[in-house]
């Protein structure tokens, strides 16, 4: 019913813009068919038999008229139904059949050009973020080792220098890894391998990877439930983990804790990271996951850049992980009724994962 109201509607568009196109000649035609009957009626034909013409020249106006709107609307749905049929759009132009007439000719001869023209921007467009993607894979795994470096020579540093280069160390770290999974997320099939991990081995990895981290910030970690198997690749739902640790402790309270526990559900398993900091107002919830958003509280304590839970959407997504959240502010206390933040990820079965996972 509604595919039948959209093409009626489509008709009647055309029909007003056929006529519309139409106008000067029509009232040119009638310049020249009024002309006609005065010439006409001046000669001494009689008004009955100037009538008779005009009429017929109506009816052979509005057949052919007719036709030619007949026509036009065929080709129109012919040219829209290939359009549906394209899963690259921009390949319209060279999928048009054979012109009608030499105008037409000329315009698809133009629309090929455009066409041609367009394929080779946007290759050239994809070339180039590929080289920028494959620059910042490379830069990132030569950052590495100067910040191991560092990481060694303030080993022998006195502990409070220590400490804080060891702090700082690891969140350089931190933007480095971004960095590198916001290139790969371009391309994900190409980077990630699905296959059945054990969900603990996936905690314990990131949190032994932000173990600087959560040590200074004095967050204590506890775990539940764990002992679970998902399919997902290791590495990737690492990342996405870390960043949530990260975010546990950049926004805690006094005394910090954040606890990982796993529930199942039916062939699907949930990690549930929960946490006791400040929490998240209600009203901005729907946008943490935007890019760039930082919120109030990422104002309020700087350094923030928007872009931890952004990428954590965006590679769940492509590992089919359902990413959920839930916060409440409170009073800032460790026991303040409903405080702190509850990220709910749901790590798909088996047989929901698109083949190129598979």
């Amino acid at each position: 019913m509604n595919a039948h109201y959209n093409a009626q509607k489509g008709i009647n568009m055309t029909i007003v813009e056929f006529l519309s196109d139409r106008l000067g000649q029509f009232v040119l035609q009638a310049v020249f068919a009024a002309a006609a009957s005065i010439f006409l009626i001046a000669t001494g034909t009689e008004s009955g038999i100037v009538v008779l013409l005009l009429v017929a020249w109506l009816l052979v106006l509005l057949c052919t008229q007719t036709v030619a709107f007949l026509r036009c609307r065929s080709r129109l749905h012919e040219l829209e139904s290939i359009m549906d049929s394209l899963d690259q759009k921009y390949l319209f132009a060279e999928c048009i059949p054979e012109a009608r007439s030499i105008y037409e000719r000329r315009l698809l001869d133009l629309s090929r050009r455009a066409g041609k023209a367009m394929i080779g921007a946007v290759s050239d467009a994809r070339a180039a973020g590929q080289e920028y993607r494959e620059y910042v894979e490379s830069w990132v795994h030569e950052i590495k080792t100067p910040i191991t470096a560092a990481g060694l020579i303030c080993r022998s540093a006195d502990p409070a220098t220590r400490q804080k280069l060891s702090r700082e160390l690891a969140q350089i770290e931190a933007h480095v890894e971004r960095a590198l999974f916001y290139a790969r997320a371009e391309s994900p099939e190409k980077d990630f391998i699905i296959r059945p991990v054990s969900l603990a081995d996936i905690v314990a990895q990131a949190i032994d990877r932000h173990r600087t981290l959560l040590i200074q910030s004095n967050v204590r970690v506890e775990t539940e439930h764990l002992e679970q198997s998902v399919y997902t690749d290791e590495k990737w739902a690492g990342f996405i983990l870390g960043q949530l640790l990260q975010n546990a402790a950049r926004y805690r309270n006094e005394h910090p804790v954040i606890t990982l526990s796993a529930k199942p559900l039916g062939q699907r398993v949930q990690l549930i990271v929960r946490d006791n900091g400040i929490g998240i107002p209600a009203h901005e919830l729907p946008r943490v996951f935007d890019r760039g958003f930082t919120g109030s509280n990422g104002r309020t304590r700087g350094g923030s850049t928007g872009m931890g839970l952004y990428l954590c959407r965006k590679l769940a997504d492509c590992l089919e992980i359902e990413l959920q959240i839930r916060s409440e502010t409170g009073d800032g206390t460790e026991n303040g009724a409903g405080n702190g933040t509850v990220l709910i990820l749901t790590f798909p079965a088996h047989q929901t994962l698109p083949n190129y996972a598979k």
